[in-house]
């Protein structure tokens, strides 16, 4: 063996403060939720939310798919789908059917900002607490989606009273019907913070009405709605989107980007606001790569153009005209393929959920999410399999293996395509994959029990 230059002492120093270092860099970045992430996130104005709402929804939602996407062909063209033969169009179809039918609102927010407006004092506390009311009656009729919450106003100087006042009155009221039970998802959404310490405030009055109304500690999560320049860069050049999410304390379980509210601020005309805007593309990179490894939820804006149909029967005038048909099914197809076309853009800067304002956006939401995944499903499920065969070859001939955030990123996929419903167990069986080792939800484990399997086979 070749002499060292190098004392064993000076190596330990050095390994020391690496294992500090790097055991620093693990807390900060643990790496991407392996929690189920609702694919998107509907909003209504409080005034508007009753018991049955999401049902509601759900129920136009499916109707809409119904309508316009009746087969398989109608669905892929209306979407401009590449990449899409006639078994995977058989296939995503059923998907979407079947998730529009059964699940179709996974994430819905009562909305007390843009979706609810500026109404006096009085009309805002009766629709705090109606609100609560509803949504205790729905959660006690299992009628609420797997994720929900409330968006109150922002703490701007002009509002910060009212956001505050509203929150205290819902989170009161809902605690005080369902004996202090929140379901399981449930979020608080703060908009337009534009500084660390509206974050720091916002979290204090979570803390304190957590507290107050005798609430488990640390129930209360939230989410930050980035929508000013500001957000992303400060007035000295640093960027806010890590320290506006620090000064939520643990809290901050996502960071959604509000495209309108942003754009404008960044001087862009409203006929140029769009979610592919370069502003918008530059405000995603920023987020994406301070928040990434984080395990904080991103989510991208909402397509503002509606499906709607132009022409509506009218009672007593029979009904519409083959053409008229037509121009309902033609307009509809216009506004899904725009909206196909950014969600498209957000899955491929690695925003896994959006914003959806209208039911007849939702079957789109699916389609699309479950194109991209059931598309990239062969060559995925085989990436994963030589990778995991490699690691576990690693780690049997005693060498070391440091790539396992590598290995988690490619069993993310899977996950999230299995708790969105693009795949079903018997898909990825198909696909060679072993549903068990997915238990776990963490590769490590399943690089463990795969050496461990082939140590026993040696």
């Amino acid at each position: 063996m070749s002499n060292l230059t190098l004392s064993g002492e000076t190596i330990e120093l050095v390994l020391s403060k690496l294992s500090n270092a790097n055991h620093r860099h693990g807390e900060l970045y643990p790496g991407e939720s392996t929690a189920r992430q609702p694919v998107h996130t509907v909003y209504g104005g409080a005034h508007l939310f009753r018991k049955e709402t999401v049902q509601k929804v759900g129920a136009l939602a499916l109707q809409s798919f119904q309508k316009h996407a009746k087969d398989p062909q109608q669905l892929v063209e209306a979407l401009s789908l590449e990449r899409c033969d006639s078994r995977l169009a058989d296939a995503l179809h059923a998907a979407v059917l079947g998730k529009v039918t059964a699940d179709p609102v996974e994430d819905y927010r009562v909305d007390f900002e843009d979706g609810y407006g500026i109404r006096t004092d009085e009309e805002e506390d009766r629709d705090a607490v109606a609100a609560a009311d509803a949504f205790v009656a729905a959660m006690e009729s299992n009628l609420l989606s797997a994720f929900s919450g409330i968006r109150v106003k922002s703490l701007a100087t002009q509002t910060a009273d009212r956001s505050i006042r509203t929150l205290d009155l819902f989170l009161t009221r809902l605690t005080q019907l369902s004996d202090k039970q929140l379901p399981s998802g449930f979020v608080i959404t703060l908009p337009k913070p534009v500084s660390i310490a509206q974050v720091e405030c916002f979290i204090d009055v979570v803390e304190s009405l957590e507290r107050k109304l005798v609430l488990p500690e640390g129930i209360l999560k939230t989410e930050l709605m980035i929508e000013s320049p500001h957000s992303i860069v400060d007035s000295t050049g640093r960027l806010m989107v890590a320290p506006l999410v620090a000064a939520g304390r643990g809290r901050c379980r996502g960071v959604h980007f509000g495209a309108y509210d942003y754009t404008a601020a960044c001087d862009v005309v409203l006929a140029e606001q769009s979610l592919s805007h370069p502003q918008c593309d530059f405000a995603r990179t920023i987020i994406k790569s301070c928040l990434s490894g984080t395990g904080v939820w991103l989510s991208d804006g909402a397509t503002t153009v509606i499906p709607t149909e132009p022409h509506k029967p009218v009672k007593g005038a029979g009904e519409l005209t083959r053409e008229q048909e037509l121009e309902n099914r033609s307009s509809v197809h216009k506004a899904w393929r725009l909206s196909a076309r950014d969600i498209e853009r957000s899955l491929s800067q690695g925003f896994y959920q959006g914003w959806d304002l209208h039911p007849a956006q939702i079957p789109i939401r699916y389609g699309v999410v479950f194109h991209f995944f059931l598309r990239n499903l062969p060559d995925a499920a085989a990436r994963f399999k030589a990778f995991l065969g490699k690691a576990a070859q690693a780690t049997l001939s005693g060498s070391s293996f440091d790539d396992a955030a590598t290995g988690q990123g490619m069993l993310n996929f899977f996950l999230r395509g299995l708790s969105c419903g693009a795949f079903s167990d018997s898909l990825l069986v198909a696909h060679g994959l072993n549903l068990d080792k997915f238990e776990s939800r963490s590769f490590v484990k399943i690089l463990q029990a795969h050496r461990e399997k082939e140590s026993l086979n040696a």
